[in-house]
């Protein structure tokens, strides 16, 4: 099994910054991804961003790309927001999957944290 934990979420105004952190613990593979998803109330889950732990490979939704940004230290995930918009009001989780080719469904992520929201006013 593979825990992931996030942290970092919180409250914020329109255009501040927020960075997520998800620490992964656990059964180690020797490939995988990471990647960060978001469900707002009524809505459903969507993909944000992805990064392929054993390649040069970064996925972004269109939503977010020159907004957002994913790194990764070792067996820690982040996600810098920047420019954040009311629309971005949800919880944000973090996921992981055994391979090391990214992916925008969530269907092939089998490991989730517990979330954590994020919250933008205007």
């Amino acid at each position: 099994q593979v825990q992931l934990v996030e942290s970092g979420g919180g409250s914020v105004q329109a255009g501040d910054s927020l960075r997520l952190s998800c620490a992964a613990s656990g059964r180690t593979f020797s490939s995988f991804t990471l990647g960060w998803f978001r469900q707002a109330p009524g809505k459903e889950r969507e993909f944000v961003a992805a990064k392929s732990w054993n390649i040069d490979s970064t996925e972004y939704a269109d939503s977010v790309k020159g907004r957002f940004a994913i790194s990764k230290d070792k067996n820690t995930v982040y996600l810098q927001m920047n420019n954040l918009k009311p629309e971005d009001t949800a919880v944000y989780y973090c996921a992981a999957r055994i391979s090391p080719r990214t992916s925008s469904s969530s269907k092939y992520y089998p490991y989730w944290g517990q979330g954590t929201q994020v919250t933008v006013s205007s």
